[in-house]
């Protein structure tokens, strides 16, 4: 099965749903290592997006530039910049195309990732949503290397995000607020990681 504008936003309308069901956790995991505002940030970005999702944009990169422009302009602290940079390399990669089939949603998860170590800088084992992103990158390319549709490629995503956001709990941050806690952000799961996994997961179970 093939994503189309629909398909992709009423992926982007369950994001927005499970942030707004997640954002007190969310907001607690922040407040554990950083300034706790992560999952109010997220939770008013995704009301932004969704009203602005009518009329359905008429292609999936017309969508994800619509996301990203809207988290860029009404989410503040790292989430903003990172989230946005994320859809709007993800718009890119796809550019005009009608519909997404597995190998376009890997590529564009791909480019989402290049934007967003481009913008914080960060590598795998830094603590961070890149944690999580980086192997849901692999398990998509893998997926879709083998034939895999687009509902195929956001399953093995999600699952490859949500073990590597759990990674991140016994790790040191090395960048972001997190980073001033030195030793004490150990033995806590990051919250852009814990973000990014739930994200991931409600797109792939909307394709489903």
């Amino acid at each position: 099965m093939a994503c189309t504008s629909d398909t992709v936003v009423a992926g982007i309308r369950a994001v927005a749903a499970a942030v707004a069901e997640h954002r007190d956790e969310l907001v607690r995991l922040d407040r554990e290592i950083g300034d706790g505002d992560h999952g109010e940030n997220l939770n008013r970005g995704f009301t932004a997006v969704v009203a602005k999702l009518d009329p359905v944009p008429a292609t999936p990169g017309a969508v994800l530039k619509l996301v990203a422009t809207t988290l860029i302009s009404t989410v503040g602290g790292a989430a903003g910049p990172l989230y946005g940079t994320a859809f709007l390399r993800a718009a890119t990669s796809v550019g005009d195309a009608a519909d997404l089939d597995g190998l376009a949603v890997a590529n564009a998860l791909q480019a989402a990732l290049e934007g967003v170590v481009s913008r914080g800088k960060a590598v795998v084992g830094d603590k961070t949503m890149v944690d999580a992103l980086t192997p849901a990158v692999a398990a998509a390319e893998s997926v879709a290397s083998t034939g895999g549709d687009a509902a195929a490629v956001l399953g093995a995503a999600a699952e490859a995000a949500e073990e590597g956001a759990r990674s991140t709990t016994p790790l040191v941050a090395r960048k972001g607020r997190a980073s001033y806690l030195g030793e004490r952000s150990a033995g806590h799961l990051d919250p852009g990681a814990r973000s990014t996994a739930l994200v991931l997961a409600t797109l792939a179970a909307a394709a489903r």
